[in-house]
């Protein structure tokens, strides 16, 4: 055993690599995407022959990581809460064949929304699976339940949902790791036909999940993560979820005086909530995300006159991440403000990069379509949805992953002609490609610009999916090869570029202009691995 700092995500990273897993599988995606970054980096990984490589998306991965499941290995997949969207049709199911070796399902959600489209609960669909879920306190917690996930997920027989959040995955503390397990041999099922969800054999698997419920919840209440901690104060019950906890803690420095009920496995542990709430005269919920819990105490308790305080009677706000000060304020206790920002402190609103392609690509297109009018641009989720922000003002739409394109096609239907998509390479990879057949098949009349950074610009530079394959799979799918363009985006080509756009847009059936310039970031890092490596073996 010995003790290392990390990061939350590294924690959780740490914790598999030790606990014998096989592979992850995930698409890069803030703040998940350092859990497998460490694995990739990792000297013991990688000795091991630890699967690490990116997915495509996020429904490739949790395909992938219950296939490695199937055949009798330890295998994690991870992702951020928008991304078990994407995922949600095996993950939900996956509930129904239930795991092989150990299956864990990180999902890291995004309260405040930090880099995000929404706040959404990844707890709520490990319920609506009825799956267990582990939520840690902090990073010791992480690693721990990283490490003990699997055998967890081995003994009931089905995937486990581990969900985090961003302050928990960024920020470090000193974890106690513990003796490294061996990899699970290769072994199939005993019921070869377990994961073939006919009717009549998903019907039979679903009887099995319900009566494995009651197990699940004998579980929880006997699990070290969910401890009920008595207070000579009752007037007051403290029920803290996951990180929460921490938030409580900072503000007791001498011990809580009030009976605390902490949750970190679930499902919720009944008997221990009825233990407290019977004895207290309030509760106080405490949940990062959703009230989901504080919702369920109405039925758990049945109608039950002890008050529930937290978000939904506003002693909590019900949107944002908690801190400690907006615990504070719910148990009570005076908060000490801090000074106000002066007015020279003006916000800096995200940007990009001086010199990034993606500018460019934008002056050009904002110029072709000066008199076609405005609301045409349909964008998607990378570094070009900054080109909603001034100085460009050039989108008018950012939903989720591959939205782009169909959005466009579903205008241009409506008789918003020409209609634009904006959409990255590693987007159009992750669920653009589907979008594009819609739009081959039926000729829709739209442009489809393919800004091509050649990497996963926006959560660090990861490898793109889509390097050295975009006019193959565009080709592929259909589209003409007269109407399949290549620009560069730069200065010095913007007019021709102004044509190439305006030509496609003069067009009435669909077209693609792949703009296609290495991302600065990557570019340069690329250029100084290149110079480190020249010089050492210049010195060799």
């Amino acid at each position: 055993m010995n003790e290392v700092v990390l990061l939350g995500a590294e924690a959780i990273a740490q914790g598999a690599i030790d606990g014998g897993m096989s592979g992850v599988y995930a698409y890069p995606g803030t703040p998940s995407t350092e859990i497998t970054e460490y694995i990739q980096r990792n000297s013991g990984a990688r000795k091991e022959g630890i699967h690490s490589e990116w997915s495509a998306n996020e429904k490739t991965a949790m395909e992938s990581a219950i296939g490695m499941s199937y055949a009798g290995k330890r295998a994690m997949v991870c992702m951020k809460h928008v991304g078990l969207n994407v995922a949600a049709d095996p993950f939900i199911n996956s509930a129904i064949t239930g795991a092989g070796g150990g299956l864990i399902v990180v999902v890291a959600d995004d309260p405040s929304m930090h880099s995000s489209q929404n706040e959404q609960d990844s707890r709520f669909y490990g319920d609506f699976a009825l799956l267990p879920i582990l939520e840690p306190a902090d990073q010791q917690e992480a690693y721990d339940m990283a490490y003990n996930g699997f055998s967890l997920s081995e003994k009931v027989g089905l995937p486990v949902l581990m969900r985090i959040t961003t302050r928990l995955s960024h920020s470090r503390s000193r974890v106690l790791r513990m003796k490294n397990i061996a990899e699970n041999e290769l072994k199939l099922p005993d019921d070869k036909k377990k994961f073939i969800l006919l009717p009549s054999i998903a019907r039979e698997r679903y009887k099995l999940l319900l009566n494995l419920q009651d197990d699940l919840t004998e579980l929880s209440e006997n699990a070290a993560y969910n401890t009920l901690k008595d207070g000579n104060d009752r007037s007051l019950g403290i029920i803290a979820c996951g990180i929460s906890h921490n938030y409580l803690m900072e503000n007791y420095p001498e011990g809580i005086p009030h009976p605390v009920l902490k949750i970190g496995q679930y499902p919720v542990p009944v008997k221990k909530i009825k233990e407290i709430t019977s004895s207290c005269k309030e509760i106080l919920v405490l949940e990062e995300g959703y009230p989901i819990l504080e919702k369920s105490l109405l039925g758990l308790l049945n109608n039950s006159p002890v008050p529930i305080r937290g978000r939904l009677d506003g002693s909590l706000p019900r949107d944002g991440e908690l801190n400690s000060d907006l615990v504070r304020k719910a148990l009570g206790m005076e908060v000490h403000n801090g000074p106000e920002i002066p007015e020279i402190m003006v916000n800096r609103p995200p940007a990009l990069c001086k010199g990034c392609g993606h500018i460019d690509i934008y002056h050009s297109l904002i110029e072709a379509l000066t008199d076609f009018g405005e609301g045409r641009t349909f964008a998607d989720i990378g570094c070009y949805t900054l080109g909603a922000l001034p100085p460009y003002n050039a989108i008018n739409t950012c939903v989720d992953m591959g939205a782009s394109i169909t959005m466009a096609k579903g205008a241009a239907d409506a008789g918003l002609v020409p209609s634009v998509a904006v959409i990255g390479d590693s987007t159009f990879t992750h669920s653009g490609m589907t979008g594009l057949l819609d739009a081959v098949i039926e000729n829709s009349p739209i442009t489809i610009i393919i800004s091509d950074n050649e990497t996963t610009g926006m959560t660090g530079g990861q490898v793109s999916s889509a390097v050295g394959r975009i006019e193959g799979i565009c080709l592929g799918i259909g589209v003409e090869e007269s109407h399949l363009k290549i620009v560069t985006p730069l200065k010095k080509n913007h007019d021709e570029n102004v044509q190439v756009i305006l030509n496609e847009l003069n067009y009435h059936g669909i077209s693609v202009i792949i703009a296609r310039r290495e991302c600065i970031q990557t570019a340069s890092k690329r250029k100084r691995i290149e110079v480190e490596t020249k010089s050492l073996s210049t010195k060799s």
